[in-house]
């Protein structure tokens, strides 16, 4: 079930336009100058940006895997433990972090995994 980095990078560099940037400890990762998510490789976890109510609801449903990082804009940022998410779901989070701060004219260029039927 665990998703590893690699797998994790592969599914970034999937999207258009990612801009990954390295801090002390963290990758960060935005598209055309906004971010949508981080990567800490010491404890294998990922931060994602979400719909306040999806980061509830995953919060609410599996806080063993789900965390809630912060709050900012109206977004919900959400601690996802790669040990515990499978790659299609992970795929899925990462896809609407990205979609949500993409513009409108990259989103017809980028394919939504989940009416892909998957990887």
């Amino acid at each position: 079930m665990a998703v590893s980095s690699d797998a994790f990078i592969r599914i970034v560099n999937a999207l258009v336009d990612v801009e990954r940037a390295e801090g002390g400890h963290y990758s960060s990762f935005s598209v055309r100058g906004k971010r949508f998510g981080y990567y800490w490789p010491a404890t294998q976890t990922v931060g994602l940006k979400q719909l306040l109510s999806e980061q509830r609801a995953l919060v609410a449903e599996r806080p063993d895997v789900f965390e809630e990082q912060y709050t900012s804009g109206g977004f919900g940022w959400v601690v996802v433990y790669l040990a515990g998410v499978e790659a299609d779901e992970l795929a899925e989070l990462v896809f609407e972090a990205w979609r949500l701060s993409a513009p409108e004219e990259l989103l017809a260029r980028v394919p939504d995994p989940a009416r892909q039927g998957h990887r």
